[in-house]
């Protein structure tokens, strides 16, 4: 029963349109946020996985020429990113038969560089240096970082010009 008699007495039950509207600006000003939350997430996630994706396959082509260091030393494994991707002959595959350092050499970079262009805008180089008696090879994987269609060869700060690189010296 509802008391007449005391007019300070407020009958007002539930919410007004106005505080309706206010908690859903609120809910949706924070949905937002978290959207974009998510988006910058997942686009970390991205670049680190190629990132790590660029280290295995720089240790991948280490790994390689460790195995064939007659193939090293006689240069087999040096390629600029300007190279053409080396190609296999037919049948040989270099698997369960015995192959040549110079075609292990060809097996195993036409394998790699198949590898590395699975990255965006991915390519790769390995130089070849000598100081005195010292001989080091730098293997060097490229790739576009922010998918901005960017086809350079050097890596440097900044992204818009530059590709990503990953550096590995043997």
């Amino acid at each position: 029963m509802l008391n007449t008699s005391n007019p300070t007495i407020n009958n007002q039950a539930g919410f007004t349109l106005m505080e309706v509207l206010i908690a859903l600006l609120i809910l949706s000003i924070g949905l937002l946020g978290l959207a974009s939350l998510q988006t910058n997430g997942l686009r970390s996630n991205q670049m680190a996985s190629m990132r790590t994706t660029a280290t295995q396959l720089a240790n991948d082509i280490a790994d390689r020429m460790r195995a064939n260091p007659t193939g090293v030393d006689a240069q087999r494994y040096v390629i600029a990113t300007s190279d053409a991707d080396p190609v296999i002959p037919v049948g040989e595959t270099c698997e369960g038969t015995t192959c040549t350092s110079t075609q292990m050499a060809t097996y195993d970079l036409a394998q790699w560089r198949g590898a590395v262009r699975a990255l965006p805008g991915g390519t790769s180089a390995i130089v070849r240096t000598v100081t005195g008696t010292v001989v080091t090879h730098t293997i060097t994987v490229f790739w576009d970082e922010y998918r901005q269609g960017i086809s350079g060869t050097n890596c440097g700060p900044d992204p818009t010009v530059d590709l990503r690189c990953i550096s590995l010296t043997l």
